[in-house]
């Protein structure tokens, strides 16, 4: 019985034991799972990349629900039938109403809305308050610059980029797949027609601010609209101000003679420094210098004020003509 119970205490200390004292158990796997994931990850490596499926194909995918979803993520609130309108391409529209005319269905069933109409009134929504925004957030800024601001916030990149992330990409209904940037960015302009017909265009406006006009944080303004001739501008602002012709002046140069020559030019008005720059030669300077200057002219400095996104314009400052 001793010789049972010693065998027993054997056993036992023979296990491995955690802090806790208790024994742990060792997990077994089964000789056939290596070998068959390797199978499986060779059979994948040589069928090649997959193209991607759209979302709609799983078998959980509740279209209706979302689009209840994307609404409330957005915290607005949407007729279902607009904004699902909204989603539907019209290469999308005709080609179910091919199918379902080779299904033998009447012709008077065949009608499927697309998002052409409110594709276009989006777009004229979105177009009129960014150029609102931008004149009142860069009053000091011409014409030309605004206009350059608003470009590249309407520019398709832009509009497929904020639709991208707001998760338009799996919901829409379109003839190809994944959705071009074109489409992205017309079923962005859509979505803000729908909800000008279901909430009102007050918050048609704040979408906009918040979604498209939000892009210009952090941004380098310079990088989006940099004068051509910097130097003929900035006599023409001086001139409009009334601050004196400008005159640049050889400030400091050093290795004028080699490859690595730097001249420091600055550009005075009344005897007052109005901008300085670097370059490899005076040409070069002078521009550098008269783009620094246009920087201070406009307020357009990266130690500016940030841009208000909390701001709300009034209707009546949005031109909403056709």
């Amino acid at each position: 019985m001793s010789l049972i119970r010693g065998f027993a205490v054997a056993i036992t200390m023979a296990k491995p034991m955690n802090r806790t004292g208790t024994v742990q158990t060792c997990r077994h796997i089964k000789r056939w799972v290596s070998p068959t994931l390797r199978e499986l990850a060779h059979r994948v490596q040589k069928q090649g990349p997959q193209k991607p499926e759209p979302r709609a194909g799983f078998i959980e995918w509740n279209y209706r629900s979302e689009l209840f979803a994307f609404g409330k993520r957005l915290n607005e609130e949407f007729q279902l039938p607009l904004l699902q309108t909204a989603f539907t391409e019209r290469t999308y529209a005709h080609q179910e109403q091919e199918r379902q005319r080779k299904l033998g269905i009447a012709e008077s069933d065949l009608h499927t809305a697309d998002n052409v109409e409110l594709a276009a009134k989006g777009a004229h929504i979105a177009k009129a308050y960014i150029e609102a925004y931008v004149q009142h957030s860069l009053p000091k800024v011409p014409a030309i610059g605004q206009k350059a601001i608003t470009s590249y916030l309407l520019s398709t990149e832009t509009l497929a980029h904020v639709s991208t992330h707001l998760g338009t990409k799996d919901l829409i209904f379109a003839s190809e797949y994944p959705p071009s940037n074109e489409t992205l960015a017309n079923t962005l302009n859509a979505v803000i027609g729908a909800l000008a017909d279901s909430s009102g265009v007050e918050r048609a406006f704040l979408f906009v601010r918040d979604f498209i006009c939000t892009q210009l944080n952090q941004k380098d303004l310079l990088d989006i609209w940099t004068p051509e001739q910097p130097l003929q501008l900035l006599g023409e602002v001086c001139a409009q101000r009334k601050l004196g012709e400008p005159e640049p002046r050889l400030l400091g140069d050093c290795g004028k003679n080699t490859v690595l020559s730097a001249f420091h030019v600055g550009i005075y008005s009344n005897r007052q420094l109005l901008g300085k720059g670097f370059g490899e030669d005076v040409k070069t300077a002078t521009e550098t210098a008269a783009i620094d200057a246009l920087q201070t002219l406009f307020d357009l400095h990266d130690n500016r004020r940030p841009f208000d996104f909390g701001i709300q314009l009034e209707t009546k400052h949005v031109r909403l003509e056709a």
